[in-house]
């Protein structure tokens, strides 16, 4: 059911704990500094299972690539999902990834843990109390794996959602390497990674790019990889090689 991003990013994680959820077709890497591994694997099924539930539903939720109104009673997760769809002007399942990044690390959080890095394929969410490196995968890009996003603490809570066409699974009408949005919302960073994304194609590609990225409100800045190319817009991290 949950299409994820395809890019991966690497992180130093420093002296945190790492454990993984894995659960039917989502597999989530948990670095925190307190271990709540069997707390977050049922906060994971039951969140899951309620997302399941209603695409059982409402069938158009799982496959519109457009926005979706739902019911003010919907799950928590089908809300948040429909609103960073709507935002960024793409389905709702885009935001899928991102969205279950952050509800995992916003329970963490409320259950005790002060330092947690969730990442779902790519789609991370991140509340640091020392300074960390995102790196960037990007496939056959010549920046892949050789430039990162450093993030200081007072920057987070933050997102850093990468979405490609040229790596993994998920779903691009563009021909990027790599678009990685930063934002505040997991879930709306995520979604706009697959809109912008979408706009990375053909000639001037990722002008195209920047262009929707300053369209969507709420998009704190954006990274585009294409091959050769790299062009960037608004405020991100500083950028590092690695």
């Amino acid at each position: 059911m949950c299409r994820g991003v395809s890019s991966q990013e690497s992180i130093n994680s420093g002296d945190l704990s790492k454990f993984e959820l894995e659960y039917k077709h989502t597999r989530i890497t948990v670095l925190s500094d307190r271990n709540l591994e069997d707390e977050a694997m049922e906060f994971l099924e039951r969140v899951y299972n309620e997302l399941e539930r209603y695409c059982h539903r409402d069938g158009f939720f799982l496959i519109s690539y457009h926005p979706v109104e739902v019911d003010e009673n919907a799950p928590e997760i089908v809300r948040l999902m429909a609103k960073a769809g709507e935002r960024a002007g793409v389905g709702p399942m885009a935001s899928v990834a991102g969205t279950f990044s952050e509800q995992i690390g916003r329970f963490l959080l409320k259950n005790g843990a002060t330092e947690v890095i969730v990442d779902n394929g790519g789609d991370i969410f991140l509340k640091i109390r020392s300074e960390r490196v995102v790196g960037i995968y990007a496939g056959n890009s010549k920046f892949s794996n050789r430039i990162g996003f450093k993030i200081n603490p007072d920057e987070t809570p933050l997102a850093v959602c990468t979405s490609s066409s040229s790596v993994g699974h998920s779903i691009s009408l563009g021909d990027s390497d790599a678009v990685s949005v930063v934002a505040r919302s997991c879930p709306l960073a995520d979604a706009a990674a697959t809109s912008i994304g979408n706009e990375v194609r053909g000639l001037n590609g990722i002008r195209k790019g920047l262009k929707r990225a300053r369209e969507i409100k709420g998009v704190n800045g954006v990274l585009i990889l294409r091959g050769n190319e790299l062009g960037s817009w608004g405020k991100l991290p500083e950028i590092i090689g690695i």
